[in-house]
């Protein structure tokens, strides 16, 4: 498989229905976020040093608690299924044979369990939570039992943000297909034969649903249980009932960082989700400064949205994170070729971050070695 992101995307564009590309490339209303997290990261310049060349570079660094072989990880991904076949199975496997941290979804196709027994390798678990504490309880439970090193407690979502080309698509609580989409998804006659022979659902949420057979069904149980905000309250009551580390995913406010850090948080993801929710929002580049100062050097940042290469990577770390989650970066792979579409995503990262560092004279990506390797927005 030929390593460029270009490939990846058009392999991805050709493979699915343009519904469900769609549904992976989308945001929120006009897109304004969307455009601004990947405007606001190609803003920022690298610092070319000529005479500072280094012999040797390294990308490891500590994630999450876990080592990784380079400062990424694989964001949380709702409904994988979709993209590909036991998608969070062919995610996750890629991601341990790379050395960085998987991210596993509440809203994935396969179960927790079915991860566990699939992968050698420890993987977050990411919570949506529900209304109901006692599915949250048994879905930590779950967590706990399959030993993920890491919660990550997704705040920004209270309601869902309006995602325009899906209502224009018909992906919607119940499906509103219409004769045009069910024509294209008819000229994709693979996809359409694994989603057939699969039949995907939610596989966390399954065994709650009185009927799991299907993701349609699942979703419909689901949409109206979720908690939508989340509280103080129960970002304690999680640190009370979690016994490994937390991380709270979805902060783009100064004032909100320090409050997860005070209530227990041993990691903060600045996300504004890949521009899928508040549309008009900061993109996270430009809030990772800012949130850096309030919470200070003790505090693991890690920024997600809008990062689609190495040298992002390596802007982000310039401006004070500790690493980056990728979400369509990887997803694109993964819908191009599976386990290894995903890891010719990772591979095009890490070489894009290496040459990165290599011309800017960065010799170590922890985020205590990274010099001034980019100028602010």
């Amino acid at each position: 498989m030929a390593v460029h992101p270009g490939h990846l995307k058009a392999a991805a564009k050709r493979r699915l229905p343009s519904a469900v590309f769609d549904f992976l490339e989308g945001g929120s209303n006009d897109e304004v976020t969307l455009k601004r997290n990947l405007a606001d990261f190609e803003a920022l310049r690298l610092n070319q040093r000529v005479f500072d060349h280094v012999a040797s570079r390294n990308l490891r660094t500590t994630l999450f608690g876990q080592r990784a072989s380079m400062p990424v990880a694989l964001a949380p991904i709702g409904m994988g299924g979709v993209f590909h076949p036991r998608a969070e199975i062919h995610a996750a496997r890629a991601a341990a044979s790379f050395g960085v941290p998987y991210c596993l979804s509440t809203l994935s196709s396969c179960s927790i369990e079915e991860v566990a027994a699939e992968v050698g390798a420890p993987f977050m678990f990411q919570l949506y939570m529900f209304k109901d504490r006692a599915i949250n309880a048994a879905l930590l439970q779950r967590a706990d039992q399959a030993h993920c090193p890491a919660l990550v407690l997704n705040v920004d979502t209270a309601v869902q943000g309006r995602r325009n080309r899906d209502l224009d698509n018909g992906l919607t609580i119940p499906l509103r297909l219409r004769p045009q989409h069910i024509v294209r998804i008819l000229q994709k006659p693979r996809w359409l034969l694994n989603w057939l022979l699969k039949k995907p659902t939610l596989g966390n949420l399954a065994p709650y649903s009185p009927d799991g057979s299907d993701l349609a069904t699942v979703s419909a149980w689901a949409e109206p249980r979720f908690k939508g905000a989340v509280t103080a309250a129960d970002l304690e009551w999680i640190r009370h009932t979690w016994p490994r580390k937390l991380v709270v995913k979805g902060i783009l406010d100064a004032e909100d960082a320090k409050l997860a850090a005070k209530l227990g948080a041993d990691a903060i993801v600045i996300s504004n989700h890949g521009g899928r929710q508040l549309d008009g929002a900061s993109s996270t580049a430009s809030m990772l400064p800012g949130i850096r100062e309030a919470v200070g050097d003790d505090v693991e940042l890690i920024l997600d949205s809008g990062v689609r290469s190495g040298f992002d990577v390596l802007k982000a770390l310039g401006l004070g994170a500790h690493g980056c989650l990728i979400g369509r970066a990887f997803v694109y792979g993964l819908a191009a070729g599976g386990q290894r579409g995903v890891a010719a995503a990772l591979e095009l990262i890490a070489q894009e971050l290496d040459e990165a560092m290599t011309l800017t004279g960065t010799a170590d990506a922890t985020p205590c070695r990274v010099v001034s390797c980019c100028v602010e927005l």
